[in-house]
Formats: C-alpha cells, sequence, structure tokens
C-alpha cells in the first residue's frame, strides 16, 4: 500500500490528539463533579432520619467543615443534639425557626410564615457560599403540608452554592425531590416504642 502521506499522518496525529483532549477534559470534569456538593434525602416513616443527619454533621465537623443547620418544625425544647453542637459555635449555625408540630399551633397562617421565614434563612446559608454543609431538617413536612411550594424549593436547592452540601429530611418527599437528588435514604419503620405506650427518652428521642 506503501507509506502514507504526510497529510494522512498530520490528519491521524490531529485525531489522537483530539481524543486525548477529550480525555484530558472529561478527568477535568469528573474531578470537578466530585468536588461539587451533594443533594441527599432522608425520608421514609421510620424513626432516625434527623439522627442520621446530625451523624453527617459530625463527621463533617471532623474534618474541620463548615455546616448550618435550619430546623422548620421543631420547636425551642431543648434537644441533646443542640447542646452538643453549642460546643462548636464556630463550626456551626444553628437556626431553630418552627414553632413546633402544626397539631401544636393550629394555625395555618401561623406555619406557612413560619416556614417562609425559615426557606428564607435557609437560601441565605445555601448561597452564600460560607458552608460545607447544610441541614434543612424536617423540611419535607412543611412541603407536605404546602406550606412552601415545592418547585420553588427544588429550584433554590438546584441554586445552592456549587461546593455546598445539603440534607433534606423529614418523612414523605415529593417525587421532584427525590428526582433531583443525588441520594435518597429512605427509612423503613419496623416498630417503635411509641406504639407500645413509651414515651420518648431523653438520650434516645430528644
Amino acid at each position: 500500500m506503501g507509506d502514507r502521506s504526510d497529510l494522512e499522518i498530520n490528519e491521524a496525529h490531529k485525531r489522537r490528539m483530539a481524543e486525548v483532549q477529550a480525555e484530558h477534559r472529561a478527568r477535568i470534569r469528573a474531578a470537578k463533579a466530585a468536588d461539587a456538593g451533594l443533594l441527599l434525602v432522608h425520608t421514609g416513616d421510620g424513626k432516625g432520619k434527623s439522627t442520621a443527619a446530625f451523624g453527617t454533621i459530625v463527621r463533617a465537623l471532623g474534618w474541620g467543615h463548615s455546616v448550618g443547620v435550619v430546623q422548620f418544625i421543631k420547636g425551642n425544647w431543648e434537644v441533646g443534639e443542640r447542646r452538643f453542637f453549642d460546643r462548636f459555635d464556630d463550626l456551626i449555625t444553628w437556626h431553630t425557626m418552627g414553632e413546633g408540630f402544626t397539631w401544636d399551633t393550629q394555625d395555618r397562617a401561623r406555619d406557612i410564615a413560619a416556614a417562609e421565614a425559615a426557606w428564607q434563612t435557609a437560601q441565605g446559608l445555601m448561597t452564600g457560599g460560607d458552608y460545607d454543609l447544610i441541614v434543612l431538617d424536617e423540611l419535607n413536612i412543611v412541603l407536605r403540608y404546602g406550606y412552601l411550594d415545592v418547585d420553588a424549593v427544588v429550584a433554590g436547592l438546584a441554586g445552592r452554592y456549587p461546593r455546598t452540601s445539603v440534607i433534606v429530611t423529614g418523612r414523605d418527599a415529593p417525587e421532584a425531590l427525590r428526582q433531583a437528588a443525588d441520594l435518597v435514604s429512605e427509612v423503613a419503620a419496623v416498630r417503635h416504642p411509641f406504639d407500645r405506650g413509651i414515651k420518648a427518652k431523653r438520650g434516645i428521642d430528644f
């Protein structure tokens, strides 16, 4: 067949360099994706969704990461996790915005106002670029009751600062949020002491 012409050699070299360049850019994109924050959803009707999120906070603090927490439903009663994390107030910002469970307030307008205020706070944390991890505790509950617009929340989560990971907790996570998430963990209820009349225990439940 004879030797290839200079033109053929140059074209082959050009194709090979284009392949090398494409591989290099793919590695860069993969590295950037690995460094990007994740959206994690803890849902299901079992106990432990918030507990798992607080465990992740411990892991993040172990690496010196900055953490923000916004609690949407739980009121200002004293809980063990808040007592513990107050020791790390230089690394963690904590906002308890809810007024308690909906059956405590019995006022939908107040619940909506509290949810909207909490969401404004959450958006400020998510977009500011100061946090490695943000936990939006019981956000799924306010979405279930329609206190916030699901599409607006999903868009807000997508618009967070690129390096910031977010954990959303609460049962009945809406499908749009599930689809947007990088990880969805569903906690199943097999047995609960409350079903046998056992009240919540300090150090176990709160």
